[in-house]
């Protein structure tokens, strides 16, 4: 393969189902490229008017057959949007046909024999970036978009497709482009020793970058949680119920629940969605001494998961005294960053047994079994959540790669800071402003290379 820049670059017809596989009462066959609308208009016969697409006008659809010549692949509704007015800002068709896999097929198979190619993942939205429609930032909030499960994860790629968070990352590499082409400017009449931007403004707009910046970046905390979700890990000893309350919290049989200890044996995962708030739940092996093999490895991976949990919802018998609670306040504390990570200590089987100890600010009482006291460990993890002060209609960073963009962006800025109070020479202050400015350019778009490229766009689905 060429790599999706080069096969982009061509002015070919692609195609590709732009609906989920599967059998559904209508599927999308999406068609973009020059030849679009004439490819489409070769193999579509209008049934009422004799319609040809060519001279249509866009954003219309028009009622007809797909035909194979003589042979009548499907009744469909064509839709033509013609260039500029797109997705991807060619003439484009898009295909409602039946939704069987096998109509599907036949109608993609005779575009291919009329020259069309295949899309490769993304590759719609490629274009659409190419052709100027969306920047690299928003296409990837595409993909967001599509892959969102929460109402908050819904809003921001909707934001961020909007072009918020784009127009303040382009608002701020202008800010800097404008000094740095003074600084440019001075490199040229070095021999003069001549200053064209004033010093003092210059360290004032950069403090001002720096803290926009730093705003960003502290927002990625609150912005990861939207997206990725925050994780949950369940641990305690064998057979004190965890698959219980696992099954209990998703309100389905999701783990094998046994009288047996030791039967889970490897972690079990799955999402709910709390109040706009997306969790995965972490089933995880009993904690205990053994030397069953299998087990002893699921035991390892409890305590990768807890090292990788946000929140831990240590479950244990009613009968567990203060002192050993204690005691693993204490571990926890030694072996995680307290900072990271919530322990919480959930007294599960409350029905039976009546607690040792008094429900505290980490401490809950619940019967996973009878599913009560549920809701109050479902309101404990949602008020664990930082979202600092961050609200869902603010610029949030959720993609780590612009995280990571802006993070080297504030260390290059870091140092033009330092170089310009120390007086360093202007031609040291003009690498690290065009470093800057580089980090920030990648976000967007503005600057790119192929490999970047390949990176972003092979994670979409092949009609998107």
């Amino acid at each position: 393969m060429d790599g999706l820049r080069k096969l982009s670059a061509k002015n070919d017809t692609i195609i590709a189902p732009a609906t989920a596989p599967g059998i559904g009462a209508i599927a999308v066959i999406r068609v973009s490229g020059q030849d679009a609308i004439t490819k489409c208009a070769e193999v579509f016969q209008s049934i009422k008017n004799k319609k040809n697409l060519n001279n249509v006008a866009s954003h219309t659809a028009h009622f007809g057959n797909i035909v194979d010549g003589e042979r009548i692949i499907d009744e469909v509704l064509v839709t033509v949007f013609k260039a500029p007015h797109s997705y991807t800002s060619e003439n484009t068709v898009e295909i409602s046909c039946h939704g069987s896999p096998y109509i599907q097929q036949e109608i993609i198979k005779l575009f291919l024999k009329k020259g069309v190619r295949m899309a490769e993942a993304g590759e719609f939205t490629l274009r659409a970036f190419y052709n100027g429609k969306l920047d690299l930032s928003q296409a990837e909030a595409v993909a967001d978009l599509i892959h969102s499960t929460s109402e908050t994860e819904h809003q921001l790629a909707i934001q961020q497709i909007r072009g918020g968070f784009s127009n303040e990352i382009k608002k701020l590499r202008e800010e800097i482009i404008r000094f740095a082409s003074l600084i440019e400017l001075e490199l040229d009449f070095s021999e003069e020793d001549v200053e064209f931007a004033d010093r003092k403004d210059f360290i004032a707009l950069i403090s001002k970058t720096k803290a926009a910046i730093q705003h960003l970046i502290d927002s990625f905390s609150a912005g990861n949680v939207i997206k990725n979700g925050v994780p949950v890990a369940i641990v305690g000893k064998p057979n004190v119920g965890k698959s219980t309350l696992l099954n209990a919290l998703l309100n389905e049989e999701r783990a094998i629940v046994s009288s047996i200890a030791g039967t889970t044996r490897d972690t079990i995962e799955d999402e709910i969605n709390i109040k706009g708030i997306k969790f995965r739940f972490i089933d995880t092996a009993g904690i205990r001494e053994t030397t069953d093999e299998i087990e002893s490895i699921g035991i390892e991976k409890t305590f990768e998961k807890i090292a990788q949990a946000s929140i831990v919802l240590y479950l244990v018998d009613p009968s567990t005294p203060e002192d050993e609670l204690a005691s693993i306040r204490k571990s926890f504390s030694e072996k995680n960053n307290s900072d990271r990570r919530s322990l919480i200590f959930v007294f599960n089987k409350t029905d039976i047994t009546k607690p040792s100890v008094n429900e505290s600010n980490d401490v809950l009482f619940i019967s996973a079994k009878e599913k009560t006291g549920i809701e109050k460990v479902k309101n404990k993890i949602l008020s664990l959540v930082n979202l600092g002060q961050v609200k869902v209609g603010d610029i949030i960073v959720s993609n780590s790669r612009h995280y990571d963009a802006l993070s080297r962006a504030q260390i290059s800025l870091d140092t033009v800071l330092k170089s310009l109070t120390t007086k360093m020479p202007t031609d040291l202050i003009a690498i690290d402003i065009r470093t800057a400015m580089h980090e920030l350019g990648t976000i967007t778009g503005d600057v790119s290379t192929d490999d970047l490229l390949e990176s972003i766009f092979r994670n979409f689905c092949i009609g998107k």
